[in-house]
């Protein structure tokens, strides 16, 4: 590799980790995937510290918590002061694109040049799902002129990424480009998940996860349409793949595939996300390219936040102390440092709430006497759920009353409250939940810290 590598950021929205066959879903959806995270990277535990649309997109472009970058519920845009990932890419001598999705501008269509975070190459829209539907994609260009490209949404937004590979393929300087894809997001003005033509009947009544069995939702109505647009995603990844194999590009780029938040199907509130459930917050995750060839299967709790650091310094670039999050760089190459498992999540719109995810535990608190929508924070959490994920992965019974699981509560809670000063909250009061003695369980204390 003569120069540094070129980077592409494959990103859906809205996609649950369990949809991959990486995660153990049955369907052979994610083929492509899958291969990218046998032969890659593959990060098990990836979470995301928002799990809404905006939020976490401006955590994403900035490695920063959404408190910090300002735009902690959708609506606010992302603060032009601040330092971006392009911007990074930029200074270190790469040429910028970024093509789909945005929802960190102040309009719905085209995105104002100044809100665009500094990309140079741009196709997109702020929200997309708003100006365009499944069989009508529409961008707009660096000139703000709409730009409606054929096909189903994916592959008309997979062939515009080809073609800007192709494009750029013998430049001097390499390339980063932002793919953001709005599937598999609902389409909000039919409130249905609307696959290719002849994609959802594959998947309907098919392997159903253990919580949209029990819990039910809108499961049923939509989980074969969402599931439909997956396949075809990973379709688009395997001819994107394709595309920098035939360039000759495969030894030269990185490629990190992940997603924005998960989709609990109306299970946990009256959406589809904003909860600390791992329906909404862990996301499929891999990495391939240069510097992440057998990285393997890693079993670090891995934030979202922390996948920004990682790129640039995969890139050759030095993260920022600035960030927030961690490079996993250094344990990739060899390193045996620590790595605390833990993701702070911060929830939004449904809720003022906060958790902490741990290799074994979910904590979460909310503040119930606090509106999402007008305020980021509070000096007040009630606890709301504990979860031990080892025997209960899809979060269907809730320990935070349990007298056996106090000690677990206690030494979260601490952790819940440092990771929230790490970035940058006040400390606030957590109000304990009344505790009962409940059956047989008991805790072992060599398990509280796990």
């Amino acid at each position: 590799m003569s120069k540094q590598p070129n980077v592409i950021v494959f990103f859906t929205d809205q996609q649950r980790w369990d949809t991959t066959g990486a995660h153990g879903n049955p369907l052979n959806l994610t083929p492509n995937f899958d291969r990218m995270a046998d032969h890659g990277t593959h990060i098990d535990a990836s979470i995301t510290c928002q799990p809404v649309c905006g939020p976490a997109r401006s955590c994403l472009q900035t490695g920063l918590y959404a408190t910090q970058t300002g735009s902690w519920r959708n609506g606010i845009p992302l603060n032009p002061d601040l330092k971006t990932l392009p911007q990074y890419y930029k200074e270190a001598g790469y040429t910028t694109g970024y093509i789909g999705k945005w929802h960190l501008g102040t309009t719905e269509g085209a995105v104002l040049k100044h809100e665009r975070g500094g990309y140079e190459y741009w196709l997109g829209a702020n929200v997309l799902e708003f100006v365009s539907d499944a069989y009508d994609c529409v961008f707009f260009d660096e000139n703000d002129e709409k730009v409606k490209l054929p096909g189903y949404r994916v592959d008309a937004q997979t062939d515009a990424v080809i073609r800007y590979i192709d494009d750029n393929k013998d430049n001097e300087k390499p390339f980063f480009l932002f793919v953001s894809y709005l599937e598999p997001h609902h389409q909000n003005h039919v409130d249905d998940y609307p696959p290719p033509d002849g994609y959802r009947e594959p998947y309907t009544g098919k392997w159903t996860p253990p919580d949209l069995q029990q819990l039910g939702g809108t499961t049923g109505q939509h989980l074969g349409g969402y599931l439909g647009m997956i396949k075809r995603l990973d379709e688009a990844l395997g001819r994107t793949r394709d595309a920098i194999k035939s360039l000759d590009l495969t030894e030269d780029t990185i490629i990190l595939y992940t997603s924005d938040h998960g989709c609990h199907f109306k299970t946990r509130n009256d959406e589809y996300k904003r909860s600390g459930h791992e329906a909404s917050v862990r996301v499929p995750t891999a990495f391939s390219g240069p510097g992440f060839e057998m990285g393997g299967r890693r079993k670090e709790v891995v934030s979202l936040i922390d996948l920004v650091p990682t790129l640039l310094d995969a890139s050759g670039i030095e993260p920022p102390e600035v960030m927030s999050g961690r490079s996993l760089m250094p344990r990739l190459r060899g390193s045996t440092d620590d790595w605390d498992n833990a993701a702070l999540i911060q929830i939004s719109e449904s809720q003022v709430g906060r958790a902490i995810r741990t290799k074994r535990w979910k904590y979460g608190v909310v503040a119930h006497d606090k509106d999402g929508e007008t305020e980021s924070c509070s000096d007040s959490y009630d606890e709301d759920y504990l979860y031990d994920l080892s025997t209960d992965p899809y979060e269907l019974q809730n320990l935070i009353e349990f007298q056996s699981h106090g000690p677990v509560c206690d030494h979260l809670r601490d952790k819940l409250l440092r990771e929230m000063g790490k970035a940058g909250e006040d400390a606030p009061t957590i109000v304990q939940k009344e505790r009962t003695q409940v059956g047989q369980r008991k805790l072992f204390e060599k398990e509280i810290a796990e």
